[in-house]
């Protein structure tokens, strides 16, 4: 066997032993999947927009996610088997429903109402404290009102707090789908080192352009949850939050350049020529972009 097969094979097996965790339980030969839907609603039967929704296999312990559209409806493609399904949205009490099974013949429907989190017991409760007589008999300090700040001034802006509820859980689901997208992106890199050879198949090639179109999908699926948070005035940004801010001016133009780059390149290898011109820039501009993506995954996953 040649040294430059052998090689090829070597990292193959490895790759293999890697995803070796997430391959389902169904013989390789029959790709059937099967479908979990639903709708997420909160207690008065409303939407529940960006909820997500979580699929744990009970066997091998993988979790797949996804996230609700704007109408609260979610969808996954699943192996078959038993799935436990969590569901979670902020400001509201996180739901699993264990035992559910998936199989190919009908879509499954799972649907769930999230219960609000109730915290104005707690500060009921707070403000009876407030007003109790200590134990001496005295009276307390000096409430609010008697320092002439009126009760309408010392309650919290709601919209703000909306604003703020939801761009933290955008946020939450944006850092998740970013560590999702380093296993296809590192993926892709590797079957890159082979999509250049000098070999007429072209099965590499389209390996590697399968793989880089995933990869784009998830990158910018992660960038929509980042870009439509709603921003707050005043917010600082410090520290490793200013490192991932600043990486995203490398790889976000790297991830539109990087694709177009690469079907120049994919058409001119199909085509039987040598990568030439600007389209020889496609593997550096890759590895640059890799690089910028991982630091700023790193940045905020990664306690420093």
């Amino acid at each position: 066997m040649p040294a430059k097969l052998r090689s090829r094979c070597h990292i193959l097996a490895v790759l293999a032993v890697i995803f070796l965790p997430f391959a389902t339980a169904t013989p390789a030969s029959a790709e059937i999947w099967g479908e979990l839907t639903g709708t997420v609603t909160d207690s008065s039967g409303s939407p529940v927009a960006f909820a997500l929704v979580t699929a744990t296999r009970a066997d091998t312990g993988v979790a797949l996610p996804a996230v609700a559209g704007t109408d609260g409806n979610y969808w996954l493609r699943l192996a078959p088997g038993e799935y436990s399904i969590a569901f979670e949205s902020h400001g509201y009490q996180t739901v699993e429903i264990p035992g559910t099974r998936v199989d190919v013949l009908r879509p499954t429907v799972r649907n769930c109402r999230l219960e609000e989190t109730d915290q104005s017991s707690a500060g009921a409760e707070a403000t009876t404290q407030n007003q109790q007589p200590t134990p001496s008999g005295k009276e307390q300090e000096p409430s609010l009102e008697d320092l002439g700040i009126s009760p309408e001034q010392s309650k919290g802006n709601a919209k703000e707090q909306a604003l703020l509820n939801k761009r933290t859980h955008m946020l939450k689901i944006h850092q998740k789908m970013g560590l999702i997208t380093i296993g296809p992106f590192a993926t892709t890199l590797i079957f890159g080192a082979f999509a250049g050879g000098k070999q007429p198949s072209s099965t590499d090639r389209d390996v590697h352009a399968i793989l880089g179109a995933v990869t784009t999908d998830l990158y910018f699926t992660t960038a929509y949850f980042a870009i439509r948070a709603p921003k707050i005035p005043g917010t600082k940004r410090y520290g490793p939050i200013r490192l991932h801010k600043a990486m995203a001016w490398i790889h976000a133009p790297g991830m539109v350049l990087t694709p177009i780059l690469g079907e120049i390149a994919f058409d001119q290898k199909s085509k039987g020529e040598k990568v030439h011109g600007i389209a020889s820039a496609h593997g550096a501009v890759a590895i640059v972009t890799a690089g910028a993506f991982g630091i700023a995954v790193a940045s905020v996953s990664i306690k420093f």
